[in-house]
């Protein structure tokens, strides 16, 4: 039985398609409010509750042998990045789970002091190397997933809105890829206690992205490129008001003031231990987008 936390999130959701495909006895963590009736469509056993209460993640590590963690923080980085790993992490302890798979961030590791997320992913890495639990902690850049909503609006409108340097170098990776090394992970010896950074087939340009949406979309690209300064004006404002709002905005100008992308090393080194080709964003694309 795998237990998946944020089933219902970009990554989450095609774990459960994945192991339904494959006839995997699959537990999907959702929200009572979420979109679930696809995984229990397709065959997930639902467990409904809350990452931030305690007694809800005991209940749902009952009778588990394997579990991924791909929940997001939902701009609540200590409730759901940290602690509810960490329940999850001693919960899997306590049942005898085999294996523990943790969707961590690339860049988990720089100290990024302002950013909450890294922070919190970072200390849940070390306490899962520390627990005696056989791991694999993956550390994706960004999520193809994440683009296509701003490729529907370019679609329509033919603006890309690009804050900061347009020249930072970046790894996107298909969100197919990245659940299947997460579900592949328990099975393949060679990802057993490891780290592994995740990027896409290539390393692009900031403003490689909306060209590539202009080439599919077969339209001129505009760009609007405010720089990064606005975004701290804007954080300092709204920490006069809501000063936890300011602070989880650390991590989304973390993204946008540094690099995250993989090397040609690590790129060459995840095709050969999961044995695939990583898919290129074009690709992911024009599947997702049926073009």
């Amino acid at each position: 039985m795998f237990l998946v936390t944020g089933a219902t999130g970009g990554i989450g959701r095609k774990v459960v398609r994945l192991l339904c495909t494959q006839k995997a006895r699959v537990r999907a963590f959702v929200r009572l409010t979420s979109r679930y009736d696809e995984l229990e469509h397709r065959g997930a056993e639902l467990f409904i509750g809350d990452l931030r209460e305690q007694r809800d993640i005991e209940k749902a590590c009952r009778g588990v042998e394997y579990i991924i963690s791909s929940h997001g923080s939902g701009g609540d980085a200590l409730a759901l990045d940290y602690r509810a790993n960490i329940e999850l992490i001693d919960h899997a302890k306590d049942n005898g789970v085999k294996y523990f798979v943790f969707i961590s961030v690339l860049g988990a590791d720089r100290g990024y002091e302002d950013a909450p997320v890294f922070k919190a992913k970072r200390e849940v890495e070390r306490y899962l190397q520390s627990s005696g639990l056989e791991y694999t902690i993956l550390r994706p850049s960004g999520l193809a997933s994440n683009l296509l909503p701003l490729a529907e609006s370019f679609r329509k409108t033919g603006l890309y809105l690009l804050i900061g340097d347009r020249t930072n170098r970046t790894s996107i990776v298909s969100t197919d890829d990245l659940a299947k090394m997460a579900v592949d992970s328990v099975n393949i010896p060679a990802a057993s206690n490891q780290i592994f950074s995740v990027g896409g087939a290539e390393i692009l340009t900031r403003e490689d992205i909306p060209r590539i949406f202009g080439l599919i979309f077969n339209r001129e690209v505009v760009i609007i490129n405010p720089p990064l300064f606005l975004v701290d004006g804007f954080r300092s404002a709204l920490g006069l008001i809501n000063p936890q709002a300011e602070r989880a905005l650390g991590t989304f100008r973390t993204l946008l003031a540094n690099e995250f992308f993989c090397t040609k090393e690590e790129i060459a080194k995840l095709e050969a231990i999961f044995n695939f080709r990583l898919e290129s964003l074009e690709s992911f694309l024009r599947r997702h987008l049926s073009i």
